[in-house]
Protein backbone atom coordinates (compact mmCIF):
# COMPACT_ATOMS: atom_id res chain seq x y z
CA UNK A 1 0.00 0.00 0.00
CA UNK A 2 1.33 3.39 -1.00
CA UNK A 3 1.17 5.48 2.17
CA UNK A 4 1.42 9.24 1.74
CA UNK A 5 0.68 12.48 3.50
CA UNK A 6 0.07 15.36 1.15
CA UNK A 7 0.12 17.84 4.01
CA UNK A 8 2.26 20.90 4.39
CA UNK A 9 3.21 21.06 8.06
CA UNK A 10 5.15 17.77 8.29
CA UNK A 11 3.71 16.63 11.66
CA UNK A 12 2.99 12.98 12.37
CA UNK A 13 -0.06 11.26 13.84
CA UNK A 14 0.78 9.68 17.22
CA UNK A 15 -1.04 8.66 20.37
CA UNK A 16 -1.68 12.23 21.45
CA UNK A 17 -3.07 13.18 18.05
CA UNK A 18 -5.36 10.17 18.06
CA UNK A 19 -6.78 11.24 21.39
CA UNK A 20 -7.06 15.00 20.75
CA UNK A 21 -8.51 17.40 18.18
CA UNK A 22 -5.20 17.92 16.39
CA UNK A 23 -4.91 20.30 13.44
CA UNK A 24 -1.43 19.06 12.43
CA UNK A 25 -0.47 17.19 9.25
CA UNK A 26 -3.55 18.44 7.43
CA UNK A 27 -3.96 17.96 3.68
CA UNK A 28 -7.12 19.98 3.22
CA UNK A 29 -9.18 22.07 5.62
CA UNK A 30 -8.37 22.40 9.33
CA UNK A 31 -9.32 19.25 11.21
CA UNK A 32 -11.87 19.71 13.96
CA UNK A 33 -12.64 17.03 16.53
CA UNK A 34 -11.00 13.60 16.84
CA UNK A 35 -9.32 11.77 14.00
CA UNK A 36 -10.91 8.76 12.28
CA UNK A 37 -9.62 6.07 9.91
CA UNK A 38 -12.03 5.26 7.08
CA UNK A 39 -11.63 2.59 4.40
CA UNK A 40 -13.23 3.11 0.99
CA UNK A 41 -13.70 0.63 -1.85
CA UNK A 42 -13.34 2.44 -5.21
CA UNK A 43 -13.98 0.05 -8.15
CA UNK A 44 -13.00 2.65 -10.76
CA UNK A 45 -9.59 3.37 -9.23
CA UNK A 46 -7.00 1.18 -10.92
CA UNK A 47 -4.25 3.48 -12.24
CA UNK A 48 -2.07 6.39 -11.02
CA UNK A 49 -4.07 8.96 -13.00
CA UNK A 50 -7.24 8.11 -11.07
CA UNK A 51 -5.27 8.17 -7.82
CA UNK A 52 -4.16 11.72 -8.58
CA UNK A 53 -7.71 12.86 -9.35
CA UNK A 54 -8.84 11.45 -6.01
CA UNK A 55 -6.05 13.30 -4.22
CA UNK A 56 -7.09 16.54 -5.90
CA UNK A 57 -10.76 16.01 -5.08
CA UNK A 58 -9.88 15.70 -1.37
CA UNK A 59 -7.62 18.76 -1.26
CA UNK A 60 -10.16 20.78 0.74
CA UNK A 61 -11.43 17.91 2.90
CA UNK A 62 -10.37 17.35 6.53
CA UNK A 63 -7.76 14.77 5.52
CA UNK A 64 -4.63 14.10 7.60
CA UNK A 65 -3.19 11.26 5.49
CA UNK A 66 -4.06 8.73 2.79
CA UNK A 67 -2.91 5.27 1.70
CA UNK A 68 -3.77 3.88 -1.74
CA UNK A 69 -4.00 0.21 -2.75
CA UNK A 70 -4.60 0.36 -6.51
CA UNK A 71 -4.72 -3.43 -7.17
CA UNK A 72 -7.18 -3.83 -4.30
CA UNK A 73 -9.19 -0.70 -5.32
CA UNK A 74 -8.94 0.44 -1.69
CA UNK A 75 -8.27 3.85 -0.14
CA UNK A 76 -7.57 4.38 3.57
CA UNK A 77 -7.99 7.92 4.90
CA UNK A 78 -7.16 9.38 8.31
CA UNK A 79 -9.45 12.36 8.72
CA UNK A 80 -11.52 14.64 10.89
CA UNK A 81 -15.25 15.12 10.51
CA UNK A 82 -17.65 12.64 8.97
CA UNK A 83 -16.82 9.94 6.42
CA UNK A 84 -19.94 11.12 4.59
CA UNK A 85 -18.14 14.40 3.90
CA UNK A 86 -15.35 12.47 2.19
CA UNK A 87 -17.88 10.58 0.09
CA UNK A 88 -19.35 13.87 -1.08
CA UNK A 89 -15.92 14.79 -2.43
CA UNK A 90 -15.33 11.37 -4.04
CA UNK A 91 -18.71 10.68 -5.66
CA UNK A 92 -18.50 13.39 -8.40
CA UNK A 93 -15.47 11.59 -9.86
CA UNK A 94 -17.70 8.69 -10.92
CA UNK A 95 -15.38 5.94 -9.67
CA UNK A 96 -18.08 4.20 -7.60
CA UNK A 97 -16.59 5.01 -4.18
CA UNK A 98 -18.32 3.45 -1.17
CA UNK A 99 -17.46 3.30 2.52
CA UNK A 100 -16.36 -0.11 3.86
CA UNK A 101 -15.62 0.87 7.47
CA UNK A 102 -14.85 3.86 9.67
CA UNK A 103 -13.45 3.94 13.22
CA UNK A 104 -11.56 6.29 15.57
CA UNK A 105 -7.82 6.51 14.86
CA UNK A 106 -5.94 4.36 17.37
CA UNK A 107 -2.64 5.07 19.11
CA UNK A 108 -0.99 2.07 17.46
CA UNK A 109 -1.99 3.10 13.93
CA UNK A 110 0.97 3.90 11.68
CA UNK A 111 2.15 7.50 11.24
CA UNK A 112 2.43 9.08 7.80
CA UNK A 113 5.18 10.95 5.96
CA UNK A 114 6.41 14.51 5.47
CA UNK A 115 6.41 16.93 2.53
CA UNK A 116 9.79 18.47 1.62
CA UNK A 117 9.03 21.95 0.26
CA UNK A 118 12.66 22.69 -0.70
CA UNK A 119 12.89 19.46 -2.71
CA UNK A 120 9.56 20.23 -4.41
CA UNK A 121 10.85 23.67 -5.46
CA UNK A 122 14.07 22.24 -6.94
CA UNK A 123 12.13 19.66 -8.95
CA UNK A 124 9.65 22.23 -10.23
CA UNK A 125 12.40 24.63 -11.36
CA UNK A 126 14.12 21.84 -13.30
CA UNK A 127 10.87 20.68 -14.90
CA UNK A 128 9.82 24.22 -15.81
CA UNK A 129 13.16 24.79 -17.58
CA UNK A 130 12.93 21.47 -19.47
CA UNK A 131 9.38 22.13 -20.66
CA UNK A 132 10.05 25.75 -21.64
CA UNK A 133 13.02 24.64 -23.75
CA UNK A 134 11.02 21.83 -25.37
CA UNK A 135 8.19 24.26 -26.17
CA UNK A 136 10.57 26.41 -28.21
CA UNK A 137 12.10 23.39 -29.96
CA UNK A 138 8.78 21.71 -30.78
CA UNK A 139 7.07 24.92 -31.91
CA UNK A 140 9.89 25.78 -34.32
CA UNK A 141 10.07 22.18 -35.56
CA UNK A 142 6.28 22.01 -35.88
CA UNK A 143 6.09 25.06 -38.13
CA UNK A 144 9.08 23.86 -40.19
CA UNK A 145 7.66 20.34 -40.55
CA UNK A 146 4.05 21.57 -41.03
CA UNK A 147 2.99 19.22 -38.25
CA UNK A 148 -0.22 19.83 -36.31
CA UNK A 149 0.83 17.09 -33.89
CA UNK A 150 4.13 18.78 -32.99
CA UNK A 151 2.46 22.18 -32.62
CA UNK A 152 -0.22 20.70 -30.34
CA UNK A 153 2.47 18.95 -28.31
CA UNK A 154 4.44 22.21 -28.11
CA UNK A 155 1.36 23.94 -26.70
CA UNK A 156 1.13 21.12 -24.18
CA UNK A 157 4.76 21.72 -23.20
CA UNK A 158 4.06 25.41 -22.66
CA UNK A 159 1.07 24.46 -20.53
CA UNK A 160 3.31 22.31 -18.35
CA UNK A 161 5.94 25.02 -18.00
CA UNK A 162 3.21 27.35 -16.78
CA UNK A 163 1.81 24.62 -14.51
CA UNK A 164 5.18 24.23 -12.82
CA UNK A 165 5.52 27.99 -12.46
CA UNK A 166 2.12 28.18 -10.77
CA UNK A 167 3.04 25.19 -8.60
CA UNK A 168 6.21 26.98 -7.48
CA UNK A 169 3.97 29.73 -6.13
CA UNK A 170 1.99 27.16 -4.15
CA UNK A 171 4.94 25.36 -2.49
CA UNK A 172 4.83 25.80 1.28
CA UNK A 173 1.34 27.32 1.25
CA UNK A 174 -1.86 25.83 2.65
CA UNK A 175 -4.26 23.50 0.83
CA UNK A 176 -6.53 26.35 -0.29
CA UNK A 177 -3.65 28.07 -2.10
CA UNK A 178 -2.53 24.76 -3.61
CA UNK A 179 -5.99 24.02 -4.99
CA UNK A 180 -6.23 27.56 -6.36
CA UNK A 181 -2.85 27.10 -8.06
CA UNK A 182 -4.00 23.81 -9.58
CA UNK A 183 -7.15 25.46 -10.96
CA UNK A 184 -5.18 28.35 -12.44
CA UNK A 185 -3.02 25.78 -14.22
CA UNK A 186 -6.17 24.02 -15.42
CA UNK A 187 -7.55 27.31 -16.80
CA UNK A 188 -4.36 27.95 -18.74
CA UNK A 189 -4.47 24.38 -20.03
CA UNK A 190 -8.04 24.99 -21.23
CA UNK A 191 -7.06 28.01 -23.34
CA UNK A 192 -4.02 26.30 -24.86
CA UNK A 193 -6.06 23.19 -25.69
CA UNK A 194 -8.59 25.31 -27.58
CA UNK A 195 -5.74 27.05 -29.42
CA UNK A 196 -4.20 23.72 -30.45
CA UNK A 197 -7.55 22.44 -31.73
CA UNK A 198 -8.11 25.62 -33.75
CA UNK A 199 -4.63 25.34 -35.28
CA UNK A 200 -5.22 21.69 -36.16
CA UNK A 201 -8.48 22.63 -37.86
CA UNK A 202 -6.71 25.37 -39.81
CA UNK A 203 -4.10 22.93 -41.09
CA UNK A 204 -6.79 20.46 -42.14
CA UNK A 205 -8.50 23.21 -44.15
CA UNK A 206 -5.17 24.32 -45.66
CA UNK A 207 -4.14 20.74 -46.50
CA UNK A 208 -0.65 20.90 -44.98
CA UNK A 209 1.90 18.13 -45.69
CA UNK A 210 3.84 17.20 -42.52
CA UNK A 211 7.38 15.76 -42.43
CA UNK A 212 7.09 12.34 -40.79
CA UNK A 213 10.78 11.90 -40.02
CA UNK A 214 10.96 15.27 -38.26
CA UNK A 215 7.88 14.37 -36.24
CA UNK A 216 9.52 11.16 -35.04
CA UNK A 217 12.89 12.74 -34.19
CA UNK A 218 11.52 15.72 -32.26
CA UNK A 219 8.94 13.56 -30.46
CA UNK A 220 11.65 11.16 -29.29
CA UNK A 221 13.48 14.14 -27.79
CA UNK A 222 10.24 15.36 -26.16
CA UNK A 223 9.56 11.87 -24.85
CA UNK A 224 12.97 11.73 -23.18
CA UNK A 225 12.31 15.14 -21.60
CA UNK A 226 8.90 14.09 -20.28
CA UNK A 227 10.10 10.74 -18.94
CA UNK A 228 12.78 12.67 -17.03
CA UNK A 229 10.13 15.03 -15.66
CA UNK A 230 7.85 12.12 -14.74
CA UNK A 231 10.66 10.43 -12.82
CA UNK A 232 11.33 13.68 -10.94
CA UNK A 233 7.70 14.48 -10.09
CA UNK A 234 6.79 10.90 -9.14
CA UNK A 235 8.89 11.29 -5.98
CA UNK A 236 6.70 14.21 -4.90
CA UNK A 237 3.26 13.30 -6.25
CA UNK A 238 2.02 12.75 -2.70
CA UNK A 239 2.39 16.50 -2.13
CA UNK A 240 -0.37 19.10 -2.33
CA UNK A 241 -2.84 19.64 -5.15
CA UNK A 242 -0.25 21.67 -7.10
CA UNK A 243 2.17 18.70 -7.23
CA UNK A 244 -0.58 16.22 -8.04
CA UNK A 245 -1.81 18.40 -10.91
CA UNK A 246 1.77 18.55 -12.20
CA UNK A 247 1.99 14.75 -12.09
CA UNK A 248 -1.26 14.35 -14.04
CA UNK A 249 -0.11 16.75 -16.76
CA UNK A 250 3.30 15.11 -17.11
CA UNK A 251 1.85 11.59 -17.34
CA UNK A 252 -0.48 12.79 -20.10
CA UNK A 253 2.51 14.29 -21.93
CA UNK A 254 4.26 10.93 -22.14
CA UNK A 255 1.17 9.46 -23.82
CA UNK A 256 0.99 12.43 -26.19
CA UNK A 257 4.65 12.00 -27.21
CA UNK A 258 4.09 8.33 -27.98
CA UNK A 259 1.06 9.28 -30.07
CA UNK A 260 3.06 11.77 -32.17
CA UNK A 261 5.77 9.15 -32.75
CA UNK A 262 3.18 6.66 -34.00
CA UNK A 263 1.61 9.37 -36.18
CA UNK A 264 5.03 10.24 -37.60
CA UNK A 265 5.59 6.61 -38.53
CA UNK A 266 2.17 6.49 -40.18
CA UNK A 267 2.83 9.71 -42.12
CA UNK A 268 6.17 8.34 -43.34
CA UNK A 269 4.64 4.99 -44.32
CA UNK A 270 1.47 6.27 -46.03
CA UNK A 271 2.61 9.73 -47.24
CA UNK A 272 -0.71 11.01 -45.92
CA UNK A 273 -1.17 13.99 -43.55
CA UNK A 274 -4.25 12.47 -41.93
CA UNK A 275 -2.36 10.73 -39.04
CA UNK A 276 -0.75 14.07 -38.13
CA UNK A 277 -4.10 15.86 -38.15
CA UNK A 278 -5.62 13.08 -36.09
CA UNK A 279 -2.92 13.14 -33.37
CA UNK A 280 -3.08 16.94 -33.26
CA UNK A 281 -6.82 16.71 -32.56
CA UNK A 282 -6.37 13.87 -30.05
CA UNK A 283 -3.71 15.78 -28.06
CA UNK A 284 -5.86 18.90 -28.09
CA UNK A 285 -8.87 16.97 -26.81
CA UNK A 286 -6.78 15.15 -24.20
CA UNK A 287 -5.42 18.44 -22.88
CA UNK A 288 -8.94 19.89 -22.91
CA UNK A 289 -10.37 16.96 -20.93
CA UNK A 290 -7.56 17.19 -18.38
CA UNK A 291 -8.25 20.91 -17.95
CA UNK A 292 -11.97 20.33 -17.37
CA UNK A 293 -11.26 17.62 -14.79
CA UNK A 294 -8.98 19.96 -12.85
CA UNK A 295 -11.40 22.88 -13.04
CA UNK A 296 -14.24 20.72 -11.68
CA UNK A 297 -12.37 19.95 -8.46
CA UNK A 298 -13.81 21.41 -5.26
Amino acid sequence: MNETQPGTCGCRCNAEMAATASTNAVIGGAIQGPLYRSVFHIPGMDCPSEEQMIRLSLANAQVASMAFDLPGRTLVIDHGGSSDDLLRHLEPLGYGARLKESRPLLAEDAAMGVTDDAAESRVLWIMMAINAAMFVIEMIAGWWASSAGLIADAADMLTDAAVYGVALYAVGRDAKHKLTAAKLAGLLQLFLALGALIETGRRVMAGSSPEGVAMIGISLLALAANVTCLALISRHREGGAHMRASYIFTANDVLANLGVIVAGLAVTWTASPVPDWAIGAVIGIMVLVGAVRILKLK
